[in-house]
């Protein structure tokens, strides 16, 4: 299994980033996905999650703010985040909800205030 997250960058605060991860090597549509961030010094953290049938679950910090969503026809995790704050700098990862997989390279996300 492979996961890709790509999509992350350089942004200002109050700005928007896509991120994207292509999953690979499983059956996509029947597994619960998540994002989960982790900035430096910190453990690595839930941000949001949805189910298969589309149920969607996100942190108190990011409510509001992130998107996420998922194309079961490409396999492609989405996470639409807007009004970006400096403390959602980390880099981000995609893995099912119950971490299945081994964890990709992530996507880094900065955000300057």
């Amino acid at each position: 299994v492979q996961l890709q997250a790509s999509g992350g960058g350089l942004v200002q605060a109050g700005g928007s980033l896509k991120l994207s991860c292509k999953v690979t090597g499983t059956n996509f549509g029947i597994n619960g996905m998540a994002w989960y961030r982790q900035a430096p010094g910190n453990q690595r953290e839930s941000v949001a999650s949805i189910t298969s049938e589309g149920r969607r679950n996100y942190a108190d910090s990011v409510t509001g703010r992130f998107t996420i969503s998922r194309d079961n026809a490409r396999r492609i995790l989405y996470l639409q985040m807007n009004t970006l704050k400096p403390e959602d700098t980390a880099r981000y990862y995609c893995n099912t909800i119950g971490k299945s997989y081994s964890w990709g390279q992530g996507t880094l996300v900065t955000v300057s205030s």
